[in-house]
């Protein structure tokens, strides 16, 4: 079959995403952190943008009504009248001395609802675990070489205690002897807190065993050759094979549980993760409002300046410029804008349709998925989805992130599917807490205690919700002392 080349014109249409529609979407799925990076990083780039003080909005919201409408925002005098406006031949330009992002009809600001102090003003920074080794190999070696090893051994042992580095890796970088590391490491490891400079768990276990006031050579014997069948609880085993009692390892297991795994954690000051709500949910006499927070986020507008160079420039590579850069802001500031409109209205939905959860908590949790909010409030789903990653809402119940509140229902016995998953989980936690220790319920025994409960729930999915939560199966949960 012989093959030949054809040019074939076909007509078809498609929708190309605009760039400054890219950064639209973009904007919704940022978080607040994202978005202020967002918003200074365009700030540099564009000049027309500038950030609006505290000071300067506080006299724009007094001033409703300005005494002199030929006084610009700066206070000069503009060359041309406020009646040649209409007949500007710049078509896009807007009022946007007395533009603020917010009014009425997105929700009221939450900064003036209440004030609080920052989380800032509150945090006293601890020191963290490397300084404290670092404090404490200055008062146990004396030669430079020792501290330039300790050095680098702190420098690899993480926020949990452990050395992640290999003898011979440290020995490199510190130009020593693997004998003079592992000297060096041994005075590490007697530092506080116990167990840290370990490479492994069982090393970790020792040392703390080691530094107990009394040695219990049981415990040690317990760390060195059966830690990981004591996890398996195989207790009557173990006591066969060291020709001892039951009772004696399990006393042994005791004096184990005492130690700590992860050292380190004790002077980490990392960990904590501070979150701003988007949202602030207060009930009222008509019940729950939501109001927006914008806490953080900078104030922009349009340089006046700029504004008035690019209406009175002749230039035309400087005319062109400006235009750009002021479409570009102008774009900007809007798509800010719809992002409030959207997060407002997605909130105010949720609050609308989880009424019972702000009354009564979490165990009053309905079932709600992306498509519900969407049809409320007349978007399309992946929409939602976007303006729902990274933001929280600060509710009578707690602090949530939006996608806390999208989930699937389980179905009950009734029928219906009015059990949310998050309500199953609680559930699951509630029985485990009150069952009997001496002989805890299995996956199977769960589904009918659920069962009771009016949720017919299958029992892998038990099983499923029970590793989400972190729950030891029932042999490990079994307290046998």
């Amino acid at each position: 079959m012989a093959m030949e080349m054809k040019l074939i014109l076909k007509q078809e249409m498609r929708l190309v995403p605009t760039p400054m529609l890219q950064q639209a979407i973009k904007l919704l799925q940022l978080s607040r952190m994202e978005l202020v990076q967002e918003i200074r990083q365009e700030m540099v780039e564009n000049p027309l943008l500038e950030e609006l003080l505290e000071e300067e909005l506080d006299e724009k919201e007094e001033e409703e009504n300005p005494v002199d409408p030929s006084l610009d925002s700066i206070g000069q005098t503009q060359e041309e009248p406020p009646s040649e406006k209409e007949s500007d031949p710049l078509k896009y330009e807007q009022d946007w001395e007395n533009y603020i992002q917010d009014n009425l009809s997105q929700g009221s600001s939450a900064d003036n609802y209440t004030e609080r102090p920052s989380i800032e003003a509150t945090y006293k920074r601890e020191p963290s675990l490397a300084d404290h080794l670092f404090w404490q190999l200055n008062l146990s070696v004396d030669s430079d070489l020792d501290k330039f090893i300790g050095s680098a051994i702190i420098g690899n042992i993480q926020n949990d205690g452990y050395c992640v580095a290999e003898l011979e890796e440290i020995a490199e970088i510190s130009q020593a002897s693997e004998e003079e590391v592992l000297r060096v490491l041994r005075i590490i490891q007697t530092f506080e807190p116990n167990g840290v400079g370990a490479q492994t768990l069982q090393d970790c276990l020792l040392i703390q065993a080691k530094a107990l006031p009394e040695r219990l050579p049981l415990v040690e014997t317990l760390i060195e050759n059966y830690l990981e069948r004591l996890n398996e609880r195989y207790y009557q085993k173990i006591a066969s094979e060291l020709k001892i009692k039951v009772e004696e390892i399990i006393e042994g297991v005791k004096v184990i549980k005492t130690l700590d795994p992860k050292p380190g954690l004790q002077f980490s000051s990392e960990g904590f993760d501070y979150v701003i709500p988007d949202l602030v949910v207060v009930k009222g006499e008509a019940g729950y409002d939501v109001l927006l927070s914008d806490d953080g986020l900078p104030n922009i507008q349009i340089s006046p300046y700029y504004r008035h160079l690019l209406k009175n420039t002749s230039e035309p590579k400087t005319k062109e410029y400006l235009k750009k850069k002021y479409q570009s802001a102008e774009f900007l500031i809007k798509s800010i804008d719809k992002r409030r409109q959207t997060i407002y209205k997605v909130g105010n939905s949720i609050v609308k349709l989880q009424i019972e959860f702000l009354d009564h908590g979490v165990s009053h949790l309905k079932p709600m998925v992306l498509k519900d909010v969407a049809r409320d409030i007349e978007m399309h789903e992946s929409t939602v989805s976007r303006i729902t990653t990274n933001k929280y809402i600060d509710t009578p119940q707690g602090i949530f992130e939006l996608k806390f509140f999208f989930h699937s229902g389980i179905k009950s016995f009734i029928g219906n599917n009015d059990m949310s998953s998050i309500r199953v989980k609680k559930m699951i936690q509630e029985i485990v807490k009150s069952e009997n220790l001496q002989k805890p319920l299995t996956d199977d025994e769960m589904v009918v205690a659920l069962g009771k409960r009016n949720a017919k729930i299958a029992r892998r999915t038990v099983t499923k919700y029970r590793k989400e939560l972190s729950i030891l199966p029932a042999s490990k949960r079994k307290k046998i002392y």
